[in-house]
Parts: structure tokens; sequence; C-alpha cells
């Protein structure tokens, strides 16, 4: 058992009933790398196809967000269990300040899928970037064939506000970028058990 573990987090902001965050460190460079190998769960994730990786390769990675930097504009967070097992990670990205708006993006390990981590990841950073950071909206988007992402979404409140025809290509074919938006009042209604306009 992780000894973190043994720390009272019962009342820690980056914590949900499932999952909490923490920093990300160069030992989560395997976890990092299996990843990597999941290729059809990277490919509905949007990069594509990477040229093979190796773990070493991943460590280097990751000591640019080692410690909750901010690397070119994007803040990483690993997804852990409150066991402490790493599942995942969630990154903080296209931070406008002026416009109060933000997007993040995702990821969560094969094996631990259709168990809640995204969604209760996801719902942390929004209370993050709402109720912390006064952002006023949340950018996302997610391939078209992605069922699980546009489900998330519609259950986190997100309301879809257009789709981009052909904006992605992966496995030989172009697919359909759906685009969604939340906004911060959207969000404490949902938070709060109730349904707005937008999101009926």
């Amino acid at each position: 058992m992780n000894s973190q573990a043994a720390f009272d987090y019962s009342h820690y902001f980056w914590q949900e009933e499932k999952v909490r965050f923490r920093q990300p460190r160069t030992d989560d460079a395997e976890r990092s790398f299996v990843g990597i190998l999941d290729s059809p769960g990277r490919q509905l994730l949007a990069p594509g196809i990477e040229l093979p990786a190796s773990v070493e390769l991943q460590r280097s990675c990751m000591e640019k967000y080692a410690g909750c930097k901010d690397a070119g504009g994007e803040i990483i967070f690993a997804i852990e269990t409150l066991e402490g097992f790493n599942v995942g990670g969630i990154a903080l990205h296209s931070r406008d300040d002026k416009h109060g708006t933000f997007s993040f993006a995702v990821e969560v390990g094969r094996d631990h899928r259709r168990k809640g981590y995204a969604q209760e990841a996801v719902r942390i950073l929004l209370k993050y970037g709402f109720w912390e950071r006064r952002y006023q909206k949340c950018h996302s988007s997610c391939a078209d064939v992605n069922d699980a992402s546009i489900a998330m979404h519609r259950s986190l409140g997100f309301v879809e506000e257009g789709r981009r025809r052909r904006q992605v290509f992966f496995n030989g074919r172009y697919h359909d970028q759906v685009l969604f938006g939340l906004t911060r009042e959207e969000f404490d209604a949902v938070k709060e058990g109730r349904q707005t306009d937008a999101g009926a």
C-alpha cells in the first residue's frame, strides 16, 4: 500500500470519491509509456500514431511537468485512486485570462476505463478553473466517434456547440470534431442538481 494513503485527504480540494490529483513524477514514466502502447485509445485522443517511444523518453518528458510546472501553457496532474495507484493524467491548458476561458485533456489507462475516473478528474479540474481561477467558460472537443468522451461531456453538463467537419484524421479516415462548451453557471447548476435551459 502506498505510504501516502495514511494521510488524511478527507478535506483535500483535489480529491473526489474515487480519485485525486497529485504532481506528476518521473517515476510515472512507465505508466505513461504503457498508455502509448494503446494505439486505438491514442487515436481517439487525436494525437495520431506516435513514433516508437521508450520509458526513458517518457521520463525526460515527465521532467518538464514535474512539480505541476507550467510548461508551454500546460499544467499536468497525475490521476490516482484513493489507494494511491496511478491511473492516468489530466492537463489544464488553453487558459485565456482576458476572456476567462480554459480547456483540458484527460487520459485514463485502458485497464481503468469505465469506472468513472475520467469524469471525476474533469470535475475536479472544472471546480478549480471555475471556483479558484475565476474562469467563466470551459471549451472542449473530441472526435465524433469517441462515444465515451461524448457521453462524459454531456454527463458533466457540457453543451454541444457545433462541429468542425473532417477536422481529425486517423486510421485512414477523416472525422468530425465535436465542440463542447460549459459556462460557470451551467457547472454550478449541475453541481447543485439543477438543469439549465442550455443543458436541457
